[in-house]
Formats: structure tokens, C-alpha cells, sequence
């Protein structure tokens, strides 16, 4: 499986991806938004765009889907109950199908609601996992609710799925906001030694045309929406919801960060 990475570059930070069998050269388009980028790539490469996959239905997700369409004839994936706020939809996916890419790709749809309610993510069936988590999971961060979403369904969706998924997993989010994000994470875990470390090292090298690819197990480290146990985290939860005790449940600490986030 190859996997290309395609830095936007626009005001909302977005990556593009291009997921490719190397056999047959067929890829997918995840979230296509730079249409002239992923096409441009594709041509470069001699790979042939058979199908886009929407993680979720807001625009800058979507934006590209018709330019790829008209010039590629390529089919249209997303979640099964995102129809009516996806134009063009040919096959709606739920929890446990499989998106074939070529002759060697094999993708798990996970119905993963919270940043929206008809929120997918992929999952790469190799070796090495690779997450296509849209904006569900950020690098170091979590989606927001705005959009017609829930934070009790993205609490679910962060502890019954992605924190069970093997600690190898690779992270491709839809947008570049780790460094942002780390500084969340060491307002709510100022001792995080491994957040500081991070942040200290990409402030310095940063590029997000090439971009680090975290892993699960780095997220658990650094990802303040995975460290709800933490006694800093909780004690700093403690300063501005003093309402939530001394031993506030994993929800309530994820539901009381996701408030935070909100406004910082």
C-alpha cells in the first residue's frame, strides 16, 4: 500500500491523501478538497483514481469530489447515512465493509461518530495499520462537535475504538494542527515531558508538506483526549469545573476537555 500525503496548504490546514495499490496502480481519494493537487499527483505518478472517499460531510472535505468525478469517473464512498449531505453518493458504507483499492488494498470502513454523526474512518488491513480518521483523531487532538456532532458520541468513539486499535497504528489526520494541539495538551498537562519535548522539537522543524506521521502509542503520550486518567489533567479539570469531585469518571473528563478546547 502506498500512501501519499498531500498538504493543502489553504486556511483550514487540510491533508489530502491518495491511497494506492502498487500492483495496479488504482488509488483512492480521501477528502479530495485540492482537486488540482490530488490529480496533478496522480498524473506525476501514473496512478488512476477510481474512487473518493468521504470521511464526513462538511465542505472542505468534499469541495473537490465533482472535479475528480468529471475527470476521473471515479466513484463516490461515505458513510451510508451521509447521502442526503453528499451529492453524488454510489455507495454508502458502515462499520465492517471493506474498501478494496486495486488488487492488493484492503481498507475497514469504522463508523465513527462525534465530529459528525456519519463519520468514517479507514483502517488499512497491513501489517502496520494506518488510521484515515478525517476529523475525527488529530494529531494530538480530537475534533470538534460543531458541525452536527456530539461529544458523548466522540467520547464513545475515542474509548471504544480508536484506544483499543493496536498501538502501531499510523495517524493520518485531516488537518495539520499538532503544534496548536500540543500547546492544548501542556496548558491542561504542563508535566507532560513527552507533549514539551515535541513541541520544542517542531517548532523548530515543522513542515506540513512533510508532515510527522504519529502512532497510536504516541498519541496516548502526547494526545491530552487519551489522558483522562492523568492526576495533572484531572487536577487542572478540578480548577475550572470544581463541581466534578475529586475523582471525576473518564466521560467527564473527556467531556469537560472537549468544553475547554472549545474556547481555548
Amino acid at each position: 500500500m502506498i500512501v501519499e500525503q498531500i498538504w493543502t496548504g489553504n486556511d483550514y490546514r487540510n491533508f489530502n491523501y491518495l491511497i494506492v495499490c502498487p500492483e495496479s496502480g488504482e488509488a483512492l481519494a480521501i477528502d479530495p478538497l485540492d482537486h488540482k493537487k490530488c490529480l496533478a499527483k496522480a498524473g506525476e505518478k501514473g496512478w488512476e483514481i477510481t474512487q473518493i472517499l468521504n470521511t464526513h460531510e462538511h465542505f472542505d472535505h468534499t469541495g473537490g469530489n465533482a472535479a475528480v468525478v468529471q475527470a476521473t469517473g471515479a466513484k463516490l464512498l461515505a458513510h451510508a447515512n451521509a447521502g442526503p449531505r453528499i451529492e453524488g453518493m454510489d455507495r454508502g458504507l458502515s462499520a465492517g465493509d471493506v474498501v478494496q483499492v486495486g488488487k492488493t488494498v484492503e481498507l475497514l470502513s469504522l463508523d465513527t461518530p462525534g465530529h459528525t454523526m456519519s463519520h468514517i474512518c479507514l483502517l488499512s488491513k497491513t501489517e502496520t495499520p494506518a488510521l484515515f480518521c478525517g476529523d475525527t483523531l488529530f494529531n494530538a487532538g480530537a475534533g470538534n462537535c460543531h458541525g452536527g456532532g456530539h461529544p458523548e458520541e466522540l467520547y464513545a468513539t475515542f474509548v471504544n475504538q480508536l484506544a483499543e486499535l493496536p498501538d502501531t497504528t499510523q495517524i493520518y489526520a485531516g488537518h495539520d494542527y499538532i503544534t496548536n494541539n500540543l500547546g492544548f495538551t501542556l496548558d491542561r498537562e504542563p508535566d507532560n515531558a513527552a507533549a514539551k519535548a515535541l513541541l520544542d522539537r517542531l517548532e523548530a522543524t515543522h513542515d506540513p508538506a512533510r508532515a510527522m506521521v504519529t502512532t497510536l502509542a504516541v498519541e496516548k503520550e502526547i494526545n491530552t483526549f487519551f489522558r483522562l486518567s492523568s492526576p495533572t489533567v484531572i487536577a487542572r479539570i478540578r480548577e475550572s469545573f470544581p463541581e466534578v469531585g475529586d475523582s471525576p469518571s473518564p466521560k467527564e473528563v473527556f467531556l469537560r476537555l472537549r468544553e475547554l478546547r472549545n474556547s481555548w
